[in-house]
């Protein structure tokens, strides 16, 4: 399931309509798995195949509510789905990446420090020794 999109089941309860109603308020067709947008129509996300579920967005669905049934409040709750194995993944590399970025900074403080103190620039592999002594785990 696609973040922050509902289904069948959310949208009829967002509306409070039967489900066969909201099957008759959604833009679709059997011979086109794109159908162009429709403003009169409740439109749902792409598809990559007939047999996908419907998924809509929640805007369409406060859309289609406010300007096509006329109802004056509609609330779509999304909830939150629980993280996957690839939202995990991003976050280790962003916080490797920070890592990296705060070691960089460091390196750069003290290269900048020398200048000032009139000493001459010391090895920036030897820091990087220094930094990383028995501060990196095994990959």
């Amino acid at each position: 399931m696609s973040e922050g999109l509902i289904g069948i089941d959310e949208v009829q309860k967002a509306l409070n309509r039967s489900r066969a109603s909201v099957y008759r308020y959604t833009n679709t067709d059997p011979r086109n798995l794109y159908p162009p947008f429709n403003p009169r129509k409740l439109n749902p996300e792409y598809r990559t195949d007939q047999k996908d579920p419907l998924m809509f967005h929640p805007n369409e669905v406060a859309r289609f509510a406010r300007d096509v049934l006329r109802i004056k409040e509609v609330t779509v709750e999304v909830l939150n789905s629980p993280s996957t194995a690839t939202q995990e993944l991003l976050g280790a590399i962003l916080e490797e990446l920070r890592t990296i970025r705060s070691r960089l900074d460091h390196l750069d403080h003290l290269d900048h420090l020398d200048h000032l103190d009139g000493r001459t620039a010391v090895d920036l592999s030897a820091r990087r020794d220094q930094l990383d002594h028995g501060a990196r785990p095994a990959a």
